[in-house]
């Protein structure tokens, strides 16, 4: 029985995506002149089987033969690529309502969760109010200096977490390795955690704290992982890997608990018990000015925001901090600079302040070169064409997807020396203008832990 229903749904599927791609090739009859060079790809499935498990990287391949703007058929999903400084800012500055919308993941349509999100929400009145909300309260330098005390409670638990791990494994007579990236990820959520909420997530006192951690750690699988839905749409109704009841289970567990942190807040402003205001005060104090967006943030988008700065900024920033230390430890050279510098700086008698980040341009600079190397998200947040386009020289129909190659960005030879080498000191004047807003709030606060 499971061999013929196998059978049957792959045959209805080959079947399906056959018709669906006859009949959108006669409407695209024409067209395919003006659009970008890409590889020739299978009947049915396009590209989608090129692209390997490193897509960034096979796109980067393909660069010298194709350009910077490259096409490809993912599916019955049509997509652009952009692979070079020059059209990434002809993207941003000169096509950016254009290409304004978010292509959402099917992952992510769980339980409506993009219609509140700012990564992968439309973009209109709701998804500007939230964009404008989060880069005032979040990134303004009064809002900044006052979360200071909260990094550097988490950097010094960090510290001692790992001291303790190893004094522990020699206790035990092991010279084995310490997990430094677990505990990043647990210092950069607890971090989060606070700043959202003014909670300590994972003590050992918190109950909920662990459940919500693993929620969440199953929420990024889910999301992470390659759905066949997104290159045929069709397929919804069918969630053949699972990964939308998946989804809807573990998203539903993260949710509950920070409805729950919700509703004990709501109860507490009633009773005038606050101790104090976190990001969670200000989306519950928002009031709108009548003219564009909501009057007041729902209840169920004020838990998707919360939920989308734990994933975006927790797995982001303990990524960043950990390929940091790895290109530290791979360059010898660097390594030394860095220390000569804090060593002048700070000295061997104190630990590292806030204050002295604008007296360590070096180490800054050694953020800077991890993030154009190792960018969190290699291709950006996929955009969508909310309308036929004209980008240079190219007809891009409505609907399509476009991908931000950023990896290869940062390894363009025509913008940095020997760009494949991790030198810091290539580095030092580059800033993220060109991106849009979502990139620099996640650069900015990436950069801000990591040099804490």
């Amino acid at each position: 029985m499971e061999f013929t229903w196998s059978s049957l749904a792959w045959s209805i599927f080959v079947l399906s995506a056959t018709l669906f791609l006859l009949q959108n090739r006669r409407k695209s009859t024409g067209s395919t002149k003006r659009r970008p060079p890409g590889p020739p790809g299978w009947p049915v499935f396009g590209n989608m089987f090129d692209l390997g498990t490193t897509p960034h990287q096979t796109l980067y391949r393909l660069y010298p033969k194709y350009g910077p703007v490259l096409w490809l058929q993912l599916g019955t999903i049509k997509t652009m690529v952009i692979q070079s400084p020059k059209a990434a800012a002809e993207l941003f500055k000169n096509h950016d309502l254009a290409f304004s919308d978010r292509k959402c993941p099917d992952a992510l349509t769980a339980l409506n969760y993009y219609q509140g999100s700012m990564a992968i929400g439309r973009y209109g009145a709701y998804w500007r109010v939230i964009r404008r909300v989060c880069s005032t309260e979040l990134l303004v330098n009064k809002r900044i200096n006052e979360m200071a005390p909260l990094r550097r409670k988490w950097v010094d638990n960090m510290i001692r977490w790992i001291e303790e791990d190893a004094t522990a494994a020699c206790a035990r007579g092991e010279s084995g390795v310490v997990n430094i990236p677990h505990f990043l990820f647990l210092m950069a959520f607890n971090l989060v955690g606070n700043i959202m909420l003014s909670r300590d997530l994972l003590e050992l006192k918190s109950k909920e704290g662990p459940e919500f951690f693993d929620a969440m750690d199953k929420f990024i699988k889910w999301v992470s992982k390659p759905n066949v839905v997104d290159f045929f749409p069709f397929l919804k109704w069918l969630d053949p890997q699972g990964i939308g009841k998946n989804m809807e289970r573990d998203m539903g567990r993260a949710m509950s608990i920070v409805s729950r942190y919700v509703k004990e807040r709501v109860q507490e402003r009633q009773f005038g018990k606050e101790k104090g205001k976190d990001f969670l005060d200000v989306l519950l104090e928002y009031e709108g000015d009548g003219k564009e967006g909501p009057d007041k943030i729902s209840d169920e988008n004020i838990i998707i925001i919360i939920l989308e700065m734990f994933f975006a900024r927790s797995e982001t920033t303990s990524s960043t901090i950990e390929w940091s230390m790895a290109e530290l430890l791979r360059s010898p050279e660097a390594m030394r600079k860095a220390k000569e510098e804090l060593d002048q700086v700070v000295g061997p008698n104190r630990k590292v302040e806030e204050s002295d980040m604008d007296k360590l341009p070096y180490l800054r600079a050694v953020v800077k070169e991890t993030l154009r190397l190792h960018p969190a998200a290699p291709l950006l947040l996929p955009r969508n064409a909310i309308e036929d386009t004209n980008f240079m020289g190219y007809l891009i129909p409505k609907n399509t997807q476009v991908l931000v190659n950023a990896w290869a960005i940062g390894r363009d030879p025509d913008s940095w020396q020997d760009p494949l080498s991790f030198k810091p000191e290539s580095n030092v004047n580059v800033t993220p203008e060109t991106l849009d807003m979502n990139e620099r709030v996640g650069i900015t606060l990436r950069k801000l832990f990591s040099t804490t």
